[in-house]
């Protein structure tokens, strides 16, 4: 039996329409973006909080390049053969935050299986170079599983972002077909790990709408409590193009409050649960 929700009709409900974005500190953000030609998540995303986000001084950075190694049924990012490392990438990055006056970044980046490193490497310096740039800003760090090798993660570790998180993005039974190169118990091996190695605050994600049963969604909860996970975002799935997966199900917004209510009670330090939710949704909260 699915969980409360409605059959997608041929637009979206209501709840899932945004106003446009305004105010000052958005038109400060969007003009610095669009005349130093800075690359964000939100812009390239379209993100539904952009607006919001850049009225808190919030914003994501994306990193070793556009091009994934992966094929996920749901991302929108290209797959296929990424460009070389620009090893300069760090002070670019670093540098645009400068320019925008972010007070909280998030750093998240294409899954880099082609390198030796996984890409952690470029990781590690894009936070020191931040760190050197704008000694008062705060970051997470949204990472791939680095294919669960220690090392990697330890680079991570090793440079002390406030918040590492890393998104499940599914329940159990649906990861092989929504992340086909990932795993579902790799994932929660990732973010024991970086609980036990005294990260600040651990963080993941999942969406909603392909066909979960709300058992499972409780179960995944359940499961990155286990582990120690400080912070969970919950949003609804919503596909990028008609090569994606379908939406199944638009969830409704009284149970997306139960899952918060249900999040809270595991134990979870703050729980981001919405239609609109994302990864980064209100991340300048989740360091208190």
């Amino acid at each position: 039996m699915s969980i409360t929700s409605i059959v997608p009709p041929k637009g979206k409900p209501n709840w899932l329409r945004v106003k446009l974005p305004t105010g000052k500190k958005y038109t400060q953000l969007r003009g610095l973006v669009d005349k130093y030609d800075l690359h964000t998540i939100c812009t390239s995303g379209s993100c539904p909080n952009m607006g919001e986000c850049w009225g808190e001084g919030t914003a994501t950075f994306m990193i070793l390049g556009n091009i994934c190694t992966r094929s996920c049924g749901f991302c929108g990012v290209k797959t296929g053969r990424p460009s070389a490392v620009d090893w300069a990438e760090p002070e670019k990055v670093a540098r645009s935050i400068k320019i925008m006056g972010i007070k909280h970044a998030v750093i998240t980046s294409v899954d880099r299986d082609d390198l030796k490193d996984m890409g952690s490497i470029i990781w590690s310096e894009t936070v020191k170079a931040i760190r050197r740039m704008n000694p008062s800003t705060t970051l997470e760090t949204l990472i791939p599983d680095f294919q669960g090798i220690e090392r990697h993660l330890d680079r991570i570790i090793e440079v002390k972002p406030e918040v590492v998180s890393h998104n499940m993005e599914t329940v159990k039974r649906l990861t092989r077909e929504v992340r086909i190169q990932a795993k579902y118990e790799r994932s929660l091996e990732v973010l024991r790990y970086l609980s036990k190695s005294g990260v600040n605050r651990t963080k993941s994600g999942i969406m909603l709408g392909l066909g979960e049963l709300e058992e499972e969604v409780l179960e995944t909860m359940e499961d990155l409590r286990k582990v120690n996970v400080d912070v969970v975002t919950i949003g609804q799935y919503l596909q990028p193009s008609k090569k994606h997966l379908p939406v199944k199900e638009f969830i409704l917004p009284e149970q997306f409050e139960k899952y918060e209510e249900e999040g809270l009670k595991m134990g979870f330090r703050h729980v981001e649960s919405g239609a609109l939710v994302r990864s980064s949704y209100k991340a300048h909260k989740h360091i208190a």
